[in-house]
């Protein structure tokens, strides 16, 4: 029901706390899940400070001795708890409060239902993919250390991390690791060495204990900060066994704070063997590799070419002598057969040539143009004729007989003889 109230017409403080009292007393028993932040006995009264496990909220809790004691097991400092409360409001005060009507702890059993759920839904959400996740670097400058208070677990990390590298360096957050304020203060802590630019890690580390002693490190809030964080993170909590949801969401897993330290930071012992070794296999390599080259070249130094270069020019030219003499010996044979060639032509046109005949005491008759006389019918009756003989000629007029006459033949005989 709203007040109708003004400037002109307040009402007193009394009225709006009796009526903020009224509106409280209106909600009823509730069922209020929550961890204790703080806890004092006075007396036959307890009080007690419920923290919201995920956000940063708390209530004041008072419940009677008889209703805190006949909680089993009985609370303590930490505890997860569930507490049937009735909501109080003091008028005269001012404040806040729940009473306390029963209180009961919450189980391992329903804490693990409680983390698995969480992390169904984390991991729908892709908070713990692998291809989120990223590499750590080979040597980090400054290593982020997020642990407890003067704790075993950042003496493991810096002595073993110190053994292996002795230059390592470290930024170390301090913070409370269990608790209802410990999410709080490593996230704070995560915030600040993810801003420093020199901070190329970050380790969250812790020694082991209960499910109880470790749920601050499967908060949501936690869980949500690693993931958005931009420096790689290392988690190191409790023992091979514990498995927070830090541990998924966590760039590295480390099963403990000393394997966390083996992980940052490489083996300066390793390291000096391994260049060591490295160093002889390349020289091993490089003393193979000039082996071979002086091989290669002391063979190519051994061959008669670079041995005695003026010998294989003595080899060349004698090649060179030997294959001169060898085509003028081609060449002379070629000339002489063909010379041969030639004089068997040349005796043989000879043989077969007119003037041969003549020599042999025939005569060659031609008309006045030239041509031969094959025959007496291609002579005309007083046509001079040509008398071819092996050394000279005479010419001769043809008779006026005719072939094929007999008692002409003598007298062209004679006629040719005296005309010569």
């Amino acid at each position: 029901m709203a007040l109708d109230t003004s400037a002109e017409s307040p009402v007193p403080v009394r009225t709006v706390l009796q009526l903020v009292g009224g509106w409280i007393g209106k909600l009823g028993r509730v069922w209020v899940e929550g961890q204790i932040a703080e806890l004092a006995v006075r007396g036959s009264t307890v009080f007690l400070t419920l923290r919201d496990p995920v956000a940063a909220v708390s209530a004041r809790v008072i419940c009677s001795r008889q209703v805190f004691d006949a909680a089993q097991p009985p609370p303590a400092d930490g505890a997860r708890v569930v507490i049937f409360a009735r909501p109080d409001f003091n008028a005269n005060r001012g404040s806040f409060a729940l009473t306390a009507l029963e209180i009961r702890a919450v189980g391992v059993g329903e804490l693990l239902a409680r983390l698995e759920r969480l992390r169904r839904e984390l991991t729908s959400e892709g908070l713990f993919s692998a291809e989120r996740k990223r590499p750590i670097p080979f040597l980090p400058g400054v290593i982020g250390l997020i642990c407890g208070r003067d704790s075993a677990a950042q003496r493991d990390v810096q002595q073993n991390a110190g053994r292996r590298w002795p230059a390592v360096r470290f930024r170390v957050e301090q913070v409370a690791v269990q608790g209802s304020y410990a999410a709080g203060e490593v996230i704070d802590a995560l915030h600040r060495l993810d801003a420093d630019p020199e901070v190329d890690v970050i380790v969250i580390a812790r020694g082991g204990g209960s499910l109880e002693d470790l749920l601050p490190f499967s908060d949501e809030s936690l869980v949500r900060a690693v993931a958005a964080c931009r420096t790689p993170v290392v988690s190191a909590i409790g023992h091979e066994q514990d498995t927070p949801l830090l541990d998924y969401v966590a760039d590295v897993r480390a099963s403990t704070p000393t394997d966390a330290a083996k992980r940052v930071v490489p083996d300066v012992a390793e390291q000096v063997a391994l260049i060591t070794q490295l160093r002889g296999r390349a020289r091993r390599s490089m003393t193979g590799w000039l082996d071979r080259e002086t091989a290669w070249l002391a063979g190519m130094k051994s061959r008669p070419a670079l041995a005695d270069p003026v010998r294989e020019i003595e080899r060349q030219a004698e090649r060179v002598d030997a294959l001169l003499q060898r085509s003028r010996m081609s060449l002379t044979a070629s000339l002489a057969r063909a010379s041969d060639d030639v004089t068997h032509t040349r005796a043989r046109l000879l043989a077969l040539s007119p003037a041969s005949t003549l020599r042999r005491g025939y005569a060659i008759v031609q008309h006045h143009d030239d041509g031969v006389v094959r025959g007496a019918a291609e002579v005309k009756p007083g046509e001079l004729l040509t008398i071819r003989f092996a050394e000279d000629q005479l010419t001769v007029q043809a008779s006026t007989a005719r072939a094929g006459d007999d008692g002409a033949q003598g007298d062209r005989a004679d006629d040719d003889s005296g005309g010569g």
